[in-house]
């Protein structure tokens, strides 16, 4: 038979990788939000539930029932041969815990596959996200990534991260780069997810000295920044990279790539073009429209983006902000070590 398993039961096995998370929701439930790291085996797909819920809806629970066993039993073999791939221990979920893991859950068990069943579904899991987020437990110190666009602030992050550095990379959880721009190339997560990959991060980096991250607005892309961490940016050390125009635009172009997203960055573009001098927005649309990308970053970041970083940043007083002047990106890597406690030092840990 078997066994039920409480969301706070299952999140140290799912942090510690000892334990494979086994979506059984269908293939759109599952792309909109699920837990990290779990792979979805739909016991129903989109068209399969969509018609269910349908009978549920005009008909009776009976009716949905029956054409859900007819459905199930059909593909029940395969749906059998892929959840005995999974090696280890497994655990099914489904969105409240109800019949679809229940019953994946009961088939399983008759087939002598043992995996574990989420009390409460996702979301059961949901609330558990919610709340670590009122009272997240941060490291006490915290170091801000800023600067005008372009540079590099998000690759310093990921080269440093990649070293084994302390960091939290929003964007990253948003999916998003974080200006008008950001949303080409990627589909941004919504608030769900945003909110899972953070917390587990904040988890994961609980003990550590500190917490290097990069200066973001309220929102990324679909995503709102929670409050405390708002606060945790506003009264950390800035770390402000200042970099020359012409890097920034040779980082911005490598970064967004908008001669393979023409058509987007247009459409882009043109939601910002009334916020800036008409002559300056002609220009900038002629440049896109011709291909004259590094005349149009140039221009975009003189007349646009520039004069609201700077703005900002005189929200900071002297004492809270340290600039690093560099020619490049390998240089403004090697600044941020260099202003940042080495990997190893300790520290103590308080909640926000």
């Amino acid at each position: 038979m078997f066994s039920n398993i409480k969301i706070e039961n299952l999140i140290p096995l799912m942090e510690k990788g000892e334990m494979t998370l086994i979506d059984v929701r269908s293939p759109s439930e599952y792309k909109n939000f699920t837990m990290p790291g779990s792979i979805n085996i739909p016991f129903f797909d989109d068209a399969e539930r969509a018609e269910i819920g349908t009978l549920y809806k005009q008909m009776s629970v009976d009716a949905a029932k029956e054409r859900g066993l007819e459905i199930i039993s059909a593909k029940l073999p395969g749906f059998v041969r892929e959840i005995r791939k999974v090696s280890g221990s497994k655990t099914v979920f489904c969105w409240r815990g109800g019949m679809r893991s229940r019953t994946t859950a009961t088939l399983l068990s008759l087939m002598d596959i043992h995996v574990n069943r989420l009390e409460g579904g996702i979301r059961e899991y949901r609330k558990w996200v919610v709340n670590q987020l009122e009272q997240p437990v941060v490291p006490v110190n915290a170091y801000v990534l800023n600067g005008l666009t372009g540079t590099g602030k998000t690759r310093i992050l990921k080269t440093l991260q990649k070293e084994g550095y302390p960091v939290m990379d929003l964007e990253a959880m948003a999916n998003h780069k974080g200006s008008i721009f950001g949303h080409i190339g990627a589909e941004p997560h919504n608030q769900k997810v945003f909110d899972s990959l953070l917390v587990h991060k904040v988890r994961e980096l609980q003990n550590s000295p500190y917490v290097l991250f990069e200066a973001e607005g309220s929102r990324i892309g679909k995503a709102g920044i929670p409050p405390w961490l708002s606060e945790w940016k506003v009264r950390s050390l800035h770390l402000f990279i200042d970099m020359p125009m012409e890097e920034r635009i040779k980082e911005i172009l490598e970064d967004y790539q908008p001669d393979q997203h023409q058509e987007e960055f247009m459409e882009a573009f043109l939601r910002i073009k009334s916020r800036m001098p008409q002559e300056v927005a002609i220009q900038i649309e002629a440049n896109l429209e011709a291909g004259g990308y590094s005349a149009a970053v140039s221009l975009l970041l003189e007349y646009y983006y520039d004069s609201r970083y700077q703005h900002m940043s005189l929200q900071y007083p002297e004492t809270q902000k340290k600039i690093l002047k560099v020619q490049n990106i390998e240089e403004a890597i090697q600044a941020v070590k260099d202003h940042i406690p080495k990997l190893g030092t300790a520290d103590n840990k308080q909640s926000v």
